[in-house]
């Protein structure tokens, strides 16, 4: 069974930084893509980043030049460090990965709070 543990949520200042990791287990190889997402209140679900294999990424542009993906294979671990934060980062982020082996099948995390305020 895949799950995906996520840590390094929490509330951040305004101009600050924090770092998101998530961790995948119960599959023998790695996820073809993995990435973050989050949803503020009473908005839809949004792409934050996500990152291939390969290195390949993609960004959001809200969030070009201020947040870097980036994946450790041998953990089966992708991370997320966010710098100069801005209150409308505000939201649930959630963990994605995605196997592809003759079909495609897609894995969420639980979600983590990040909070930027003074």
């Amino acid at each position: 069974q895949v799950q995906l543990a996520e840590s390094g949520g929490g509330l951040g200042q305004p101009g600050g930084s924090l770092r998101l990791s998530c961790a995948a287990s119960g599959m023998l190889f790695s996820a073809n893509v993995m990435g973050w997402y989050r949803q503020a209140p009473g908005k839809q679900r949004e792409l934050v980043a996500t990152i291939t294999t390969g290195g390949s990424t993609n960004y959001a542009d809200s969030v070009k030049g201020r947040f870097t993906i980036s994946r450790d294979n041998a953990k089966n671990t992708v991370y997320l460090q966010a710098s100069n934060l801005k209150p409308e980062d505000t939201a649930v982020y959630y963990c994605y990965a995605r196997y592809v082996q003759f079909v495609s099948r897609d894995y969420w995390g639980q979600g983590t709070q990040v909070t930027v305020s003074s």
